[in-house]
């Protein structure tokens, strides 16, 4: 199995961070040992919006051949949705199996053409800007629409992990994996006895 975490400039690093250190773990944890990544790209490096930077490994080749994409948010998610160049070059992974967005990487996953049709989230500050692309802007921390995944604002990156981590192996290993990093957050759990409350 392949990930790719399409990385660009102006994106938060947190985006990326917190869901490539979730489905990372399927690998160093044992619980899918043939699992590798790339860090896709455009250009050799990319800088965030905060000027931390990172490499790419994989530098403006097709996105095609991946079992999962992944594409963070950030603030040049607003203008990467109209780039054209971009947005092509995201379609080329529009064969792998599951798709997932964190944050304004929605924005990103919509112009592709990948939300057509279907529910999906983003940071609550971009609602107005992700409806034209979807059928459905739903105000949830996780969205799974078929073989699409949208996480809403910046530390849904974890949550979004996580989840792709049930998806894939189920919710025991996504719990030992959860334990693993110290996240005692369950917004599943906590979602739950809030509309039990209400």
């Amino acid at each position: 199995m392949k990930v790719a975490f399409v990385v660009f400039d102006g994106m938060t690093m947190l985006d990326f961070v917190g869901i490539y250190d979730g489905i990372t773990r399927l690998k160093s944890m044992g619980f899918i040992p043939t699992l590798s990544w790339e860090i896709c790209a455009l250009s050799e490096d990319v800088s965030d919006d905060h000027g931390l930077r990172t490499a790419s490994t994989w530098t403006a080749r097709s996105l095609e051949g991946f079992d999962i994409l992944v594409v963070p948010g950030g603030l040049g998610t607003r203008k990467l949705q109209h780039d054209d160049d971009f947005t092509e070059w995201l379609q080329s992974g529009e064969s792998a199996p599951l798709k997932v967005s964190v944050c304004t990487g929605a924005l990103l996953m919509g112009a592709a053409g990948f939300l057509t049709g279907r529910r999906a989230t983003t940071h609550p500050n971009a609602y107005v800007e992700l409806e034209p692309y979807c059928r459905e802007v739903v105000r949830e921390r996780v969205v799974e629409d078929g073989d699409i995944i949208t996480a809403r604002g910046v530390t849904s990156s974890i949550d979004a992990g996580l989840y792709v981590v049930g998806h894939l192996k189920g919710e025991g290993v996504r719990v030992k994996i959860a334990r693993q990093m110290d996240y005692p957050y369950d917004w599943k759990a906590v979602e739950s006895s809030t509309a039990a409350q209400t």
